[in-house]
């Protein structure tokens, strides 16, 4: 089964459990079912139907992977969805704020032909307008070594490399802070449910749970640096 076959319900589910997996390894029902904003029998119902088609593999009290097929099939997806994004942004001069929701509904109208033209006409570019890296046409995704911002320590400064959570209102509320890409930030303070921040000279608060979806680079280390 090609993507073209497959539903767009389907194609956002191969998205999700992919992001899902990434962050944990495994895509639990639940989760998944607040990730799609659906109910967890909706979830039950495609998941079978994805199973059924060599997309996904159900662990049984745990949750589902993504096959070899079912996690090309979502970077195809992904790639379309961050193409779209560029285009919305470089082209379209959407706000980086606006373009997430947008382009779900563009990446399952986009064919391979058409994202050719397009990737030609944004230059290649290498990420999405978040950061998060553009899968190649053979699948490949080129992952810049970054850490999330709750793992920094007090008196380290970082830059903002990319942003996970692209939805508008967590967009929004890191702009208001000044938290975009290239930003520099200082941790002044990490603390077990939240982290406080000197950006731009301003001091700042982040939840630990919008915190986990900035990643950045360290720039200038404390004497406790990431060990990894």
């Amino acid at each position: 089964m090609s993507s073209t076959e497959l539903s767009y319900e389907a194609e956002e589910y191969a998205e999700a459990i992919y992001r899902l997996q990434k962050r944990n390894g495994i895509a639990k029902t639940k989760e998944l079912a607040e990730e799609l904003h659906v109910v967890p029998g909706s979830v039950t119902n495609t998941v079978e139907h994805l199973e059924k088609h060599g997309i996904v593999q159900h662990e049984p009290y745990r949750g589902v992977k993504l096959t070899s097929k079912g996690e090309k099939l979502a970077l195809d997806i992904i790639r379309r969805h961050r193409l779209a994004e560029r285009l919305l942004t470089d082209i379209l001069d959407a706000d980086w704020s606006e373009v997430h929701e947008s382009a779900c509904k563009l990446e399952h109208v986009l064919t391979q032909n058409v994202l050719v033209l397009l990737e030609k006409r944004l230059g290649h570019p290498k990420s999405c307008p978040h950061g998060n890296p553009i899968p190649t046409e053979d699948g490949e995704m080129m992952e810049e070594e970054c850490y999330s911002l709750m793992e920094a320590n007090a008196n380290e400064t970082c830059i903002v490399t990319k942003i996970t959570n692209e939805k508008r209102e967590n967009l929004l509320k890191l702009t208001a802070k000044g938290i975009k890409l290239d930003s520099l930030i200082s941790v002044i303070k990490r603390e077990p449910s939240r982290i406080i921040l000197e950006v731009a000279g301003k001091k700042c608060m982040l939840t630990s749970n919008d915190a986990l979806g900035v990643w950045v680079k360290i720039v200038r280390r404390s004497k406790h640096a990431i060990q990894k």
